[in-house]
């Protein structure tokens, strides 16, 4: 596993690909961004939001394209560790990433759900090393809460606090 060594550095990890982590969106409903149940916590789905806004909207393979479709996953997957981050005041607990579910809203016909979600799972194994490690499942919706291209429902184990 990555050293807390390591896990000090996934803010200029982000730096170094010109990313930083923003201010967590908040829930567009009645429900909490983040709960936790033992050492899990649960984050729920979060959006390719930036600045307030959803930054990518449409289906993929009708107004988007698989990379802009990879690009909202990877804002989705910066809002997940901002998430992470602000629940856990920072990274030195998070043990790995269990589960992404990955939800993309898709053309009729489109297919290639996997490599649109690659944005997100290749922005944590860059940034998180051997705690991105995890499982994913990919689902296809012709619609996603307030247009967005792409939702990320994430499960990630947590050390006990010391």
């Amino acid at each position: 596993m990555t050293s807390d060594r390591d896990i000090a550095t996934i803010e200029q990890k982000l730096a170094a690909r010109g990313l930083s982590l923003p201010n967590p969106p908040t829930p567009l409903g009645s429900y909490t961004a983040v709960s936790q149940a033992g050492d899990l916590l649960f984050i729920s789905g979060q959006l390719p939001i930036q600045d307030g806004k959803i930054a990518y909207t449409g289906r993929v393979g009708e107004q988007v394209t698989v990379e802009h479709g990879k690009l909202a996953a990877e804002l989705a997957a910066i809002n997940v560790l901002a998430q992470i981050s602000k629940y856990l005041g920072g990274f030195e607990r998070l043990h790995h990433i269990v589960r992404i579910e990955g939800h993309v809203s898709s053309a009729d016909g489109f297919y290639s759900q996997p490599a649109v979600l690659d944005g997100a799972s290749d922005l944590f194994a860059a940034v998180l090393g051997d705690k991105a490690g995890h499982a994913r499942s990919a689902f296809s919706h012709r619609q996603l809460p307030g247009n967005a291209t792409v939702e990320l429902v994430v499960i990630a184990q947590i050390k006990a606090e010391t």
